[in-house]
């Protein structure tokens, strides 16, 4: 056996992080999914477990994303738009209501106000009786890949930095089976990186978390296991699969060589996988489902742990609930009528995999060379080196498409004439007020003094250095919102903004 490729379940882990992989389980089968208020959004998460998902993915709209209540002049408009609009406890207390937290794992793809999300969620099982200590689940909580490829960050990068080790440490002590970060490779490649950029800055970026957090006197072994990924399956079918293996072994290689792991479960690799949304077409959106297909098909030949497929109509609008049903029953023929997860790596072995696994692999180290030389992945991000190397890599590749090199169906070649439109979703225009009018409520009832003194805590811990965890925890408690809190924070660390590349 070649030690480079070794065996499914043992180091390096280029086969799989298990040693049965889907013969034992099947990947978790997310639907990312929220709009509008938490009720509609619950609506949505009720129907898709009724027809199978086996772990919740929630989207949050740009406000929540940005540290903004609704009532907030810059989010008119935005309001529940592209996810779930949260201001309070209350939003996430109705955005699960009737779903046993328990029993299910949660996926929440936010990031600058991850920590007070996180705290929300807690909060809501804890009302309900749950053991915190079993609590299962991941908060995306990636603000690096914010700064290099899209753009909701709030903080500058060194305090956004230390809320992010502060949930570390926290989450150790009080939900230590939850996923406290998902190192994002999905956004830089949806940006327009190449495969081998999407490892190689992933990489970086997980490597400046775990530096981060060992220079906050974390112990490696103690927090590295509950490290999690999250990387885009894109149209290459070979090179993504490829893609997947390289990076496990990459990943464990240096945490072991680098960083000195002793646990082999912080160097096991575990990942989520969403199918390319920048490859969806608007022009004959049904061709869509086939590209979806084919994308999950690789990354599941590719050892996901957990997968999401688009849906066919998200090139034009959020996903209808049928579109959501079939992008859903796409993962269920995969796991239940192909027969590949009769065997752990049914890839493995093929020449060409291999050598495409090699070539990522060392190309991705090249790119951490540079990055090392730079002075690591914040300095190469302050200085614009990372953002350049996507943009370039945009450029060429919508080049190559514009001038018939790369052939995309139905956009520059095998056109059609006018086609017919598809149901689309439609959102209630009045979710805006709506949402602002549940916020006012909020406000108008929860104790004020309480929460002021809570938030002015928030603000003491900030400057003090203590952990903000358990102080954003207790002004959630007190139905501070989404804004409030991130406003305290603000006034501490102040705000980032971009400079040019």
């Amino acid at each position: 056996m070649n030690p480079s490729i070794g065996e499914p379940g043992k180091f390096p882990f280029t086969r799989g992080v298990y040693p049965g992989m889907y013969r034992s389980r099947l990947w978790t089968m997310r639907q990312y999914a929220g709009f509008g208020t938490a009720e509609e959004s619950n609506r949505r998460y009720r129907y898709l477990l009724s027809q199978g998902i086996t772990g919740l993915s929630v989207a949050f709209d740009l406000p929540t994303q940005m540290g903004m209540d609704a009532d907030h002049p810059l989010a008119k408009g935005e309001v529940g738009r592209v996810g779930v609009a949260i201001c309070s406890l209350r939003d996430m207390e109705r955005l699960f209501e009737g779903i046993d937290l328990a029993r299910i794992t949660t996926s929440m793809t936010i990031n600058s106000t991850a920590a007070v999300l996180l705290a929300m969620y807690v909060l809501v099982a804890k009302s309900r009786g749950a053991d915190l200590r079993k609590l299962s689940g991941t908060v995306q909580n990636d603000i690096l890949k914010e700064y290099i490829a899209r753009g909701t960050y709030i903080f500058p990068p060194r305090p956004a930095m230390r809320i992010i080790t502060d949930l570390f440490a926290w989450a150790g002590r009080e939900i230590p089976e939850w996923n406290t970060i998902s190192i994002s490779g999905y956004h830089i490649r949806e940006a327009g990186s190449t495969a081998v950029q999407e490892v190689a800055f992933t990489m970086a970026n997980a490597i400046a978390y775990i530096q981060a957090a060992l220079d906050a006197g974390l112990d490696l072994d103690s927090f590295a296991p509950r490290l999690s990924f999250f990387f885009n399956a894109h149209s290459n079918f070979l090179e993504e699969i490829a893609k997947y293996r390289a990076v496990r072994r990459l990943y464990a290689r240096l945490m072991k060589e680098r960083f000195g792991a002793k646990n082999p479960r912080s160097m096991m690799l575990r990942f989520h996988a969403q199918t390319a949304g920048s490859t969806l077409t608007a022009q004959q959106p049904d061709v869509n489902v086939i590209r979806v297909t084919m994308q999950a098909l690789a990354a599941v030949l590719g050892g996901a742990q957990s997968l999401h497929t688009n849906s066919r109509d998200e090139a034009l609008s959020l996903p209808t609930e049928e579109s959501a049903r079939l992008a859903l029953r796409t993962q269920q023929i995969i796991g239940y009528e192909t027969g590949i997860t009769s065997t752990a790596d049914p890839a493995g072995g093929s020449y060409y995999i291999e050598q495409l696994t090699d070539s990522i692999e060392a190309g991705a180290r090249e790119y951490l060379d540079r990055i090392d030389a730079l002075g690591g992945t914040l300095a190469a991000i302050e200085k614009g080196y990372i953002q350049g190397e996507i943009q370039n890599a945009a450029y060429e590749y919508q080049k190559a498409i514009e001038e018939g090199e790369s052939i995309v169906v139905g956009v520059n070649r095998f056109r059609m004439g006018e086609e017919a439109p598809i149901p689309t979703f439609r959102l209630d225009p009045t979710i805006e007020n709506q949402q602002i009018e549940s916020l006012r409520q909020v406000r108008a009832s929860r104790d004020a003094a309480r929460v002021g003194s809570r938030l002015e805590a928030l603000a003491a811990a900030a400057r003090s250095g203590d952990n903000l965890m358990p102080h954003i925890v207790d002004a959630a408690e007190a139905h501070a919102t989404v804004g409030e809190i991130s406003d305290s924070l603000r006034q501490v660390f102040g705000i980032y903004r971009e400079t040019g590349v």
